[in-house]
């Protein structure tokens, strides 16, 4: 496993080194002033994300696409990703997440767009769409679509499946002495109660779980940098400022410069928010909408919540706790950092991880096995939904090290012919724009 993990180690290095990052960011950079600055419309994309659109074809709520979304993007990204990337890349990750986010969201926007642009109705009367189908319908490059959907089918294992699964049943077994083989049962049955009842069954149950979870952890993470406000100013100092100059990590022993801290602040940011991943617009496809936009500015709200909101508090938790120096990482420096304020921190935690990993198991499903029936037709669809229950256990009982290098590969080469379809396709989000922009 050793042997393993240090290859793993070395492919993510190379997959998330300078190039993708450049095309990472510069098409969030690029697609932001293409569109005018589509981030401008974000309170009426939220006030748009609690209106119900009867008119238009599709299978499920705004709302419903959009917490979907959020369910399969707010997961243990935002929680032990985000310590993650300040363990390894210093406080200065945080800013650069942060900036992933901002930027992010003209990204989430343009592809929603065309996820709705370019969707299909099924013989049976599903809808489906997403970048594979923005490709072979849009660019004529089937062949490109097969390569993001097959990355997508196998990706949705490692980020939306047994890195959630194994981080909630071993934080369970840590904090309350919970056999991950119980944990990981109950998980198995619940995922699979839902994952059955297809898009219409996970939709309503993320309707009302997410608001939950997104609002409570935020609420918790509030009051913890209440009680904590002394630090605050420093640890927005500290944040700021490392950014750009670099902090030494790990006790000093090894120096986490502005490169390292873009490289993981970045890469930590596309896991959370999964602006420019390609997935969230498989799932804005099937919403009921009468025109691209409107979906599109509300698939755009995601990333605000996700990394924006979401990532900033839990950065600021970890960050203000000071353990980030203590050689802890990933999910023992995040239990480290709650763990300061006795029984409000713990209990945030455990809730907040624990609602937001079943979510994330849900939406990701829903992304895998649209992009298998893409490669394999209809009839994959439900052998897919069986592999991913069991997975789900598998991923619970396991040591898997190697887990969270094995995702970040594949988060990014899914992303290259996505961002690909996206920067060639920009004229066309901007005259759709501009053609439906000021619909009421």
């Amino acid at each position: 496993m050793e042997i393993i993990n240090a290859f793993l180690e070395k492919a993510s290095a190379a997959v998330w080194g300078a190039p993708l990052i450049i095309l990472l960011f510069g098409t969030h950079i690029y697609l932001t002033f293409r569109l005018g600055l589509i981030q401008r419309y974000l309170p009426r994309a939220i006030k748009l994300s609690f209106t119900r659109d009867h008119e238009g074809e599709g299978e499920i709520s705004h709302f419903g696409a959009l917490t979907t979304a959020l369910a399969a993007t707010i997961g243990t990204g935002n929680i032990v990703g985000v310590a993650t990337a300040v363990a390894a890349g210093g406080p200065g990750a945080v800013l650069w997440m942060w900036l992933t986010g901002v930027f992010g969201i003209a990204t989430k926007y343009a592809e929603a767009l065309l996820a709705v642009k370019y969707r299909v109705t099924l013989p049976g009367g599903e809808i489906a769409g997403g970048p594979m189908y923005v490709l072979e319908r849009a660019l004529n490059a089937r062949w490109l679509g097969v390569i993001f959907a097959f990355f997508t089918a196998v990706a949705a294992f490692g980020i939306g499946n047994m890195v959630q699964a194994n981080s909630i049943s071993h934080m369970l077994h840590e904090s309350f002495g919970l056999s991950t083989w119980v944990s990981g049962a109950v998980m198995t049955a619940l995922t699979a109660v839902v994952i059955l009842g297809g898009i219409k069954s996970i939709a309503r149950v993320c309707e009302r779980l997410v608001p939950f979870m997104a609002v409570f952890y935020v609420l918790g993470c509030a009051v913890i940098l209440i009680l904590n406000f002394d630090r605050l100013p420093g640890t927005i100092g500290l944040i700021l400022s490392s950014a750009f100059s670099g902090q030494a990590a790990v006790g000093g022993f090894l120096g986490a410069g502005m490169k390292e801290a873009m490289r993981y602040g970045i890469a930590r940011g596309l896991f959370s928010n999964e602006s420019g991943l390609g997935s969230a617009p498989i799932v804005a496809a099937a919403a009921r909408t009468r025109n691209p936009v409107r979906q599109a500015l509300v698939s755009s709200t995601g990333t605000f919540w996700d990394t924006v909101v979401v990532c900033l508090m839990t950065g600021l938790v970890v960050v203000s706790a000071g353990d980030w120096q203590s050689g802890l990482k990933g999910a023992a420096l995040t239990r480290s950092a709650f763990s300061h304020i006795p029984y409000i921190g713990p209990t945030v935690l455990s809730l907040g991880l624990l609602t937001f990993v079943f979510s994330t198991i849900l939406g990701w499903e829903y992304y895998g096995e649209k992009a298998a029936e893409y490669l394999l037709g209809v009839r994959a669809v439900r052998p897919y939904r069986y592999l991913w229950i069991a997975a789900v256990m598998a991923g619970s009982v396991a040591a898997l090290p190697a887990v969270w290098n094995f995702a970040d590969i594949f988060n990014g080469l899914m992303a290259v012919p996505n961002l690909v379809s996206l920067l060639l396709l920009a004229p066309v989000v901007a005259a759709e724009t501009k053609k439906y922009i000021d619909e009421p």
